[in-house]
Protein backbone atom coordinates (compact mmCIF):
# COMPACT_ATOMS: atom_id res chain seq x y z
CA UNK A 1 0.00 0.00 0.00
CA UNK A 2 0.88 3.67 -0.27
CA UNK A 3 1.03 5.62 2.85
CA UNK A 4 1.37 9.35 2.86
CA UNK A 5 2.48 10.14 6.97
CA UNK A 6 1.95 14.11 8.05
CA UNK A 7 3.43 15.14 10.84
CA UNK A 8 4.23 18.75 11.82
CA UNK A 9 7.94 18.36 12.20
CA UNK A 10 10.76 16.04 12.78
CA UNK A 11 12.17 17.25 15.72
CA UNK A 12 13.99 14.41 18.29
CA UNK A 13 10.82 13.46 20.32
CA UNK A 14 8.65 10.53 21.13
CA UNK A 15 5.88 11.71 18.53
CA UNK A 16 8.41 11.57 15.81
CA UNK A 17 10.50 8.66 16.80
CA UNK A 18 7.27 6.42 16.77
CA UNK A 19 6.61 8.33 12.63
CA UNK A 20 9.99 7.79 12.07
CA UNK A 21 10.05 3.96 13.05
CA UNK A 22 6.34 3.01 11.36
CA UNK A 23 7.95 5.18 7.78
CA UNK A 24 11.27 3.15 7.78
CA UNK A 25 9.56 -0.27 9.40
CA UNK A 26 6.62 0.09 6.04
CA UNK A 27 9.45 1.08 3.84
CA UNK A 28 11.98 -1.33 4.35
CA UNK A 29 9.90 -4.63 5.83
CA UNK A 30 6.47 -4.45 4.31
CA UNK A 31 7.92 -2.93 0.49
CA UNK A 32 5.47 -0.01 0.92
CA UNK A 33 5.66 3.59 -0.70
CA UNK A 34 6.20 5.70 1.96
CA UNK A 35 5.71 9.29 1.88
CA UNK A 36 6.84 11.86 4.73
CA UNK A 37 4.86 15.00 4.48
CA UNK A 38 6.43 17.41 7.15
CA UNK A 39 7.25 20.98 8.14
CA UNK A 40 10.75 22.34 8.90
CA UNK A 41 12.52 20.30 11.96
CA UNK A 42 13.50 23.92 14.00
CA UNK A 43 13.96 24.02 17.35
CA UNK A 44 16.69 23.34 20.03
CA UNK A 45 15.56 19.47 20.58
CA UNK A 46 17.41 18.48 17.48
CA UNK A 47 16.42 17.10 14.34
CA UNK A 48 15.17 12.96 13.07
CA UNK A 49 15.41 14.78 8.97
CA UNK A 50 19.07 13.48 8.35
CA UNK A 51 17.79 9.49 9.19
CA UNK A 52 14.74 10.03 7.64
CA UNK A 53 16.32 10.64 4.46
CA UNK A 54 19.02 8.06 4.43
CA UNK A 55 16.03 5.34 4.77
CA UNK A 56 15.34 5.86 1.25
CA UNK A 57 11.49 6.70 0.86
CA UNK A 58 9.63 9.83 -0.44
CA UNK A 59 10.13 13.09 1.82
CA UNK A 60 8.18 16.30 0.91
CA UNK A 61 8.82 19.51 3.21
CA UNK A 62 6.29 22.47 3.31
CA UNK A 63 8.01 25.23 4.74
CA UNK A 64 4.84 27.32 6.30
CA UNK A 65 4.43 24.07 8.56
CA UNK A 66 5.64 25.17 11.88
CA UNK A 67 4.45 24.57 15.68
CA UNK A 68 3.72 27.94 16.41
CA UNK A 69 0.10 29.08 15.26
CA UNK A 70 -0.35 31.79 12.38
CA UNK A 71 -3.55 31.87 10.48
CA UNK A 72 -2.13 32.45 7.38
CA UNK A 73 0.61 29.89 7.52
CA UNK A 74 -1.84 26.97 8.24
CA UNK A 75 -4.14 28.11 4.97
CA UNK A 76 -0.80 27.91 2.79
CA UNK A 77 0.37 24.33 4.58
CA UNK A 78 -3.25 23.11 3.90
CA UNK A 79 -3.52 24.14 0.46
CA UNK A 80 -0.35 22.66 -0.07
CA UNK A 81 -0.82 19.79 1.73
CA UNK A 82 -4.39 18.96 -0.58
CA UNK A 83 -2.11 19.62 -3.79
CA UNK A 84 0.73 17.27 -2.53
CA UNK A 85 -2.10 14.39 -1.91
CA UNK A 86 -3.59 14.65 -5.09
CA UNK A 87 -0.05 14.70 -6.50
CA UNK A 88 1.07 11.55 -5.09
CA UNK A 89 -2.38 9.89 -4.45
CA UNK A 90 -1.67 7.77 -1.29
CA UNK A 91 -3.98 4.96 -0.48
CA UNK A 92 -3.90 6.01 2.98
CA UNK A 93 -3.00 9.18 5.28
CA UNK A 94 -1.53 8.81 8.57
CA UNK A 95 -1.57 12.00 10.74
CA UNK A 96 0.69 13.03 13.75
CA UNK A 97 0.37 15.40 16.05
CA UNK A 98 -1.85 18.13 16.81
CA UNK A 99 -1.63 20.88 14.35
CA UNK A 100 -0.30 18.50 11.63
CA UNK A 101 -3.68 16.43 12.57
CA UNK A 102 -6.24 19.00 12.03
CA UNK A 103 -4.97 20.41 8.72
CA UNK A 104 -3.97 16.48 7.74
CA UNK A 105 -7.18 15.64 8.35
CA UNK A 106 -8.83 17.85 6.29
CA UNK A 107 -6.75 18.35 3.65
CA UNK A 108 -7.33 14.19 3.20
CA UNK A 109 -11.09 14.59 3.83
CA UNK A 110 -10.58 17.51 0.66
CA UNK A 111 -8.58 15.05 -1.40
CA UNK A 112 -11.12 12.16 -0.95
CA UNK A 113 -8.12 10.05 0.89
CA UNK A 114 -8.80 7.91 3.94
CA UNK A 115 -7.09 8.92 6.98
CA UNK A 116 -6.18 7.62 10.52
CA UNK A 117 -5.18 9.88 12.92
CA UNK A 118 -2.19 8.61 15.96
CA UNK A 119 -2.95 10.64 19.38
CA UNK A 120 0.78 10.70 20.62
CA UNK A 121 -0.77 13.89 23.60
CA UNK A 122 -3.92 15.25 24.05
CA UNK A 123 -4.00 18.62 22.79
CA UNK A 124 -5.97 19.91 25.02
CA UNK A 125 -4.52 19.38 28.48
CA UNK A 126 -3.39 20.39 31.60
CA UNK A 127 -1.58 23.78 31.79
CA UNK A 128 -3.57 25.20 28.97
CA UNK A 129 -6.32 27.72 29.37
CA UNK A 130 -9.85 27.80 29.18
CA UNK A 131 -9.81 29.31 26.06
CA UNK A 132 -7.18 27.14 24.47
CA UNK A 133 -8.17 23.88 25.61
CA UNK A 134 -11.83 24.93 24.37
CA UNK A 135 -10.68 25.37 20.98
CA UNK A 136 -8.52 22.46 21.07
CA UNK A 137 -11.59 20.30 21.95
CA UNK A 138 -13.87 21.94 19.12
CA UNK A 139 -11.04 21.50 16.46
CA UNK A 140 -10.82 17.89 17.42
CA UNK A 141 -14.11 17.33 17.18
CA UNK A 142 -14.63 18.78 13.69
CA UNK A 143 -11.68 16.89 12.69
CA UNK A 144 -13.04 13.63 14.02
CA UNK A 145 -15.71 13.90 11.62
CA UNK A 146 -13.34 13.28 8.81
CA UNK A 147 -11.03 10.38 10.40
CA UNK A 148 -11.90 6.75 9.77
CA UNK A 149 -9.87 5.73 12.54
CA UNK A 150 -7.33 6.79 15.82
CA UNK A 151 -5.12 5.24 16.98
CA UNK A 152 -3.73 6.02 20.95
CA UNK A 153 -0.39 5.34 22.33
CA UNK A 154 -2.01 4.34 25.59
CA UNK A 155 -5.63 3.50 26.73
CA UNK A 156 -5.80 7.10 28.88
CA UNK A 157 -5.77 8.93 25.80
CA UNK A 158 -8.82 7.03 24.15
CA UNK A 159 -10.15 7.63 27.58
CA UNK A 160 -10.05 11.27 27.76
CA UNK A 161 -11.33 11.38 24.04
CA UNK A 162 -13.90 9.59 24.29
CA UNK A 163 -15.16 11.76 27.49
CA UNK A 164 -14.62 14.78 25.68
CA UNK A 165 -17.43 14.02 22.99
CA UNK A 166 -14.33 13.51 20.14
CA UNK A 167 -15.40 10.19 19.19
CA UNK A 168 -16.80 7.07 20.61
CA UNK A 169 -14.76 4.36 21.74
CA UNK A 170 -15.26 1.73 18.95
CA UNK A 171 -13.05 4.06 16.56
CA UNK A 172 -10.33 4.14 18.85
CA UNK A 173 -7.31 1.09 18.84
CA UNK A 174 -4.30 1.48 21.53
CA UNK A 175 -1.13 0.49 19.50
CA UNK A 176 2.24 1.41 22.33
CA UNK A 177 4.79 3.43 20.91
CA UNK A 178 7.09 1.21 19.68
CA UNK A 179 11.21 1.47 19.54
CA UNK A 180 14.34 -0.52 19.29
CA UNK A 181 15.01 -2.35 22.47
CA UNK A 182 17.90 -4.25 21.54
CA UNK A 183 20.04 -1.27 22.65
CA UNK A 184 18.00 -1.20 26.10
CA UNK A 185 18.48 -4.75 26.95
CA UNK A 186 22.13 -4.58 26.17
CA UNK A 187 23.33 -1.66 25.82
CA UNK A 188 26.26 -0.64 23.36
CA UNK A 189 28.98 0.48 26.27
CA UNK A 190 29.65 -0.51 29.20
CA UNK A 191 28.04 1.00 32.08
CA UNK A 192 31.12 1.60 34.06
CA UNK A 193 32.73 3.68 30.80
CA UNK A 194 29.49 5.70 30.72
CA UNK A 195 29.58 6.63 34.62
CA UNK A 196 33.01 7.35 34.69
CA UNK A 197 33.07 10.02 31.31
CA UNK A 198 29.85 11.51 33.48
CA UNK A 199 31.83 11.72 36.78
CA UNK A 200 29.74 9.32 38.80
CA UNK A 201 31.72 6.84 40.72
CA UNK A 202 30.42 3.11 42.24
CA UNK A 203 29.22 5.23 45.66
CA UNK A 204 26.86 7.37 43.49
CA UNK A 205 23.15 6.54 42.76
CA UNK A 206 21.98 8.00 39.33
CA UNK A 207 18.58 9.24 39.06
CA UNK A 208 17.89 10.20 35.02
CA UNK A 209 15.47 12.65 33.21
CA UNK A 210 15.07 12.17 29.74
CA UNK A 211 12.74 15.30 28.26
CA UNK A 212 13.20 18.58 26.89
CA UNK A 213 13.93 21.56 29.05
CA UNK A 214 10.74 22.63 28.40
CA UNK A 215 7.09 23.45 29.64
CA UNK A 216 5.16 20.87 31.32
CA UNK A 217 8.23 18.45 31.43
CA UNK A 218 8.04 19.39 35.33
CA UNK A 219 12.23 19.55 35.66
CA UNK A 220 11.27 22.51 38.43
CA UNK A 221 9.46 19.66 40.76
CA UNK A 222 12.61 16.71 40.52
CA UNK A 223 14.83 20.39 41.05
CA UNK A 224 12.90 21.13 44.49
CA UNK A 225 12.86 17.45 45.63
CA UNK A 226 16.56 17.00 44.96
CA UNK A 227 17.26 19.46 48.12
CA UNK A 228 15.38 17.23 50.49
CA UNK A 229 16.72 14.28 48.57
CA UNK A 230 20.18 15.32 48.88
CA UNK A 231 19.65 16.61 52.76
CA UNK A 232 19.03 12.56 53.09
CA UNK A 233 20.78 10.53 50.49
CA UNK A 234 24.18 12.76 49.61
CA UNK A 235 25.37 10.44 47.19
CA UNK A 236 22.26 11.13 45.20
CA UNK A 237 23.35 12.34 41.63
CA UNK A 238 20.84 14.02 38.99
CA UNK A 239 21.09 12.95 35.52
CA UNK A 240 18.80 15.56 33.06
CA UNK A 241 19.27 14.26 29.86
CA UNK A 242 18.23 16.88 26.92
CA UNK A 243 18.36 20.72 25.87
CA UNK A 244 15.84 23.29 25.47
CA UNK A 245 14.77 27.13 26.54
CA UNK A 246 14.85 26.44 30.36
CA UNK A 247 18.23 25.76 30.39
CA UNK A 248 19.95 28.63 31.94
CA UNK A 249 17.04 28.96 34.16
CA UNK A 250 17.03 25.51 35.74
CA UNK A 251 20.88 26.21 36.46
CA UNK A 252 20.21 28.90 38.01
CA UNK A 253 18.15 27.53 40.46
CA UNK A 254 19.74 24.67 41.28
CA UNK A 255 22.81 26.89 42.18
CA UNK A 256 20.25 28.85 44.44
CA UNK A 257 19.81 25.43 46.27
CA UNK A 258 23.58 25.08 46.40
CA UNK A 259 23.16 21.85 44.33
CA UNK A 260 25.29 22.27 41.42
CA UNK A 261 28.15 19.41 42.30
CA UNK A 262 24.82 16.94 42.57
CA UNK A 263 23.68 17.45 39.08
CA UNK A 264 24.20 16.54 35.37
CA UNK A 265 23.47 18.68 32.28
CA UNK A 266 23.86 16.23 28.95
CA UNK A 267 22.57 18.95 26.67
CA UNK A 268 21.59 17.71 23.51
CA UNK A 269 22.49 13.96 22.67
CA UNK A 270 21.72 11.92 20.13
CA UNK A 271 18.70 9.51 19.80
CA UNK A 272 21.29 6.57 19.89
CA UNK A 273 22.96 7.57 23.52
CA UNK A 274 19.88 7.78 25.53
CA UNK A 275 20.52 3.74 26.10
CA UNK A 276 24.09 3.83 27.51
CA UNK A 277 22.65 6.86 29.82
CA UNK A 278 19.96 5.19 31.28
CA UNK A 279 22.12 2.05 31.67
CA UNK A 280 24.65 4.25 33.53
CA UNK A 281 21.53 5.54 35.80
CA UNK A 282 19.70 3.72 38.73
CA UNK A 283 16.59 5.04 38.45
CA UNK A 284 14.35 7.15 36.00
CA UNK A 285 12.59 10.00 37.29
CA UNK A 286 9.56 11.22 34.98
CA UNK A 287 7.62 14.56 36.41
CA UNK A 288 6.17 15.94 33.33
CA UNK A 289 2.76 17.47 33.76
CA UNK A 290 1.63 16.01 30.85
CA UNK A 291 2.37 13.46 28.13
CA UNK A 292 0.63 10.40 26.15
CA UNK A 293 3.03 7.92 27.41
CA UNK A 294 6.56 9.09 27.78
CA UNK A 295 8.84 6.58 25.95
CA UNK A 296 11.43 6.79 29.07
CA UNK A 297 9.44 5.28 31.47
CA UNK A 298 9.23 1.46 29.37
CA UNK A 299 12.66 2.33 28.27
CA UNK A 300 13.80 2.68 32.08
CA UNK A 301 11.85 -0.17 32.60
CA UNK A 302 13.10 -2.24 29.36
CA UNK A 303 16.89 -1.26 31.03
CA UNK A 304 16.14 -2.66 34.11
CA UNK A 305 15.79 0.48 35.98
CA UNK A 306 12.56 1.29 38.46
CA UNK A 307 10.96 4.30 37.12
CA UNK A 308 9.62 7.09 39.62
CA UNK A 309 6.94 9.20 37.91
CA UNK A 310 3.27 11.61 38.31
CA UNK A 311 -0.06 10.19 37.46
CA UNK A 312 -0.50 12.00 34.29
CA UNK A 313 -1.62 10.07 31.03
CA UNK A 314 -0.54 6.62 30.28
CA UNK A 315 2.05 6.52 33.08
CA UNK A 316 -0.29 4.31 35.17
CA UNK A 317 -0.10 1.47 32.53
CA UNK A 318 3.37 0.82 32.74
CA UNK A 319 4.53 1.96 36.30
CA UNK A 320 2.79 -0.42 38.68
CA UNK A 321 3.64 0.72 42.25
CA UNK A 322 5.11 -2.26 44.37
CA UNK A 323 5.97 -3.74 41.18
CA UNK A 324 7.61 -1.57 38.43
CA UNK A 325 8.23 1.68 40.43
CA UNK A 326 6.32 4.75 42.40
CA UNK A 327 3.10 6.69 40.87
CA UNK A 328 2.85 9.80 42.59
CA UNK A 329 -0.02 12.83 42.09
CA UNK A 330 1.37 15.68 39.34
CA UNK A 331 3.20 18.15 41.44
CA UNK A 332 4.25 16.28 44.54
CA UNK A 333 7.57 16.92 46.19
CA UNK A 334 7.61 15.26 49.46
CA UNK A 335 6.22 11.92 47.80
CA UNK A 336 8.36 12.33 44.96
CA UNK A 337 11.94 12.60 47.54
CA UNK A 338 10.59 10.23 49.72
CA UNK A 339 9.99 7.55 46.63
CA UNK A 340 13.72 8.33 45.18
CA UNK A 341 15.08 8.24 48.70
CA UNK A 342 13.64 4.45 49.37
CA UNK A 343 15.05 3.72 46.01
CA UNK A 344 18.83 4.96 46.66
CA UNK A 345 18.68 2.96 49.98
CA UNK A 346 17.88 -0.17 48.83
CA UNK A 347 19.59 -1.62 45.72
CA UNK A 348 17.75 -5.26 46.59
CA UNK A 349 14.55 -3.08 45.95
CA UNK A 350 16.13 -1.30 42.41
CA UNK A 351 17.22 -4.47 41.09
CA UNK A 352 13.67 -5.95 41.91
CA UNK A 353 11.20 -3.71 40.51
CA UNK A 354 13.60 -3.19 37.60
CA UNK A 355 13.81 -6.85 36.88
CA UNK A 356 9.90 -6.49 36.43
CA UNK A 357 9.61 -4.22 34.42
CA UNK A 358 12.04 -5.69 31.93
CA UNK A 359 10.59 -8.70 31.35
CA UNK A 360 6.57 -7.31 31.42
CA UNK A 361 7.64 -4.13 28.36
CA UNK A 362 10.63 -6.06 26.67
CA UNK A 363 8.50 -7.25 23.92
CA UNK A 364 5.40 -4.97 24.02
CA UNK A 365 7.48 -2.17 23.09
CA UNK A 366 9.51 -3.15 20.29
CA UNK A 367 8.60 -0.97 16.83
CA UNK A 368 8.03 -4.12 14.53
CA UNK A 369 5.13 -4.78 17.06
CA UNK A 370 3.62 -1.52 16.54
CA UNK A 371 4.35 -1.24 12.98
CA UNK A 372 2.30 -4.71 12.44
CA UNK A 373 -0.51 -3.19 14.54
CA UNK A 374 -0.78 0.06 12.18
CA UNK A 375 -1.09 -1.93 9.12
CA UNK A 376 -3.68 -4.02 10.37
CA UNK A 377 -5.86 -0.76 10.93
CA UNK A 378 -5.03 0.44 8.00
CA UNK A 379 -5.80 -2.66 6.42
CA UNK A 380 -9.50 -2.48 8.16
CA UNK A 381 -9.94 0.89 7.55
CA UNK A 382 -9.35 0.28 3.71
CA UNK A 383 -11.41 -2.74 3.52
CA UNK A 384 -14.23 -0.50 4.87
CA UNK A 385 -13.41 2.35 2.54
CA UNK A 386 -13.66 0.22 -0.62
Amino acid sequence: MHVAHVITRMIIGGAQQNTLYTCEDQHRDFADEVTLITGPAIGPEGSLMDRARSAGFRIVEIPELRRSIQPWREWHSYRRLIAILRDVKPDIVHTHSSKAGIIGRRAAAKAQIPVVHTIHGASFHRGQSALASGVYRTLERSAARQTDAFISVCDSLTDQYVAAGIAPRDRFTTIYSGMDVDPFLNPPRPRNEVREQLGLTAAHVAVAKVARLFHLKGHKFLIEAARQIVDRCPNVRFLLIGDGILRTQFEHRISELGLTDHFILTGLVAPERIPELINASDIVAHTSEWEGLARVLPQGLISGKPVVSYDVDGAREVVIPGETGYLLPVEEISGLADAICELAESSELRHRLGSNGRERFAEVFRHQTMTAQIREVYQKVLAKSG
